[in-house]
């Protein structure tokens, strides 16, 4: 890809990520909370999420479909692994409570006190929030392009979780940009 167009990707991404962040604003918590129920459960019914043994989920922060009470309830049956970074690297490590999770050092966000996850050909299904998704199933991030990193040294079943307003006919992607398997929204 030439300076040009990755110049034009970037600028198509920042200005994405603004529109979201703006239709964010707009969500009420009635609907944040109702909205992430319907999508956790959506979840929960697919096939390959049964099968599941070892889930890799996140820890929502707010604004991203809320996973709290998804963790903790399927932390009693399944093998929960959470991300960590350190520098511009995505850690894995294992969720065994609430209590456990510290402030992570970026953005604060909680991840576990533990040790760190290696076995990535055990994980089963991988539970991916993003900035915005398509019809296609790509998907975009922050911009640090931790999950892409990680993803794509991983094989799994990947699910994208993301609100109605969070989904595009087309997301702007390049060639690191890692497809879900599948994108889960509340009308979808």
């Amino acid at each position: 890809m030439d300076d040009l167009s990755m110049n034009d990707l970037f600028l198509q991404k920042k200005l994405l990520r603004q529109e979201v962040k703006h239709r964010k604003s707009l969500q009420n918590p009635d609907d944040y909370f109702r909205a992430s129920a319907t999508i956790m459960n959506k979840l929960e019914q697919l096939p390959e999420f049964n099968d599941a043994a070892i889930v890799l989920a996140y820890w929502s922060v707010p604004g991203e479909v809320f996973t709290h009470d998804f963790v903790k309830r399927w932390s009693e049956s399944r093998r929960i692994l959470l991300p960590s970074v350190d520098g511009d690297t995505m850690l894995i490590k294992e969720y065994n409570s609430e209590n456990s999770l510290i402030p992570g050092d970026l953005y604060g966000i909680p991840e576990p006190d533990g040790q760190i996850f290696t076995e990535y050909e055990l994980i089963d299904f991988a539970i991916v929030p993003g900035v915005a998704f398509d019809r296609n199933n790509n998907r975009m991030g922050r911009g640090k392009a931790y999950y892409d990193k990680f993803l794509s040294s991983i094989k799994t079943f990947k699910a994208g979780v993301c609100f109605d307003f969070q989904m595009f006919d087309e997301v702007p992607a390049d060639e690191n940009d890692i497809l879900m398997d599948v994108v889960i929204t509340e009308f979808n």
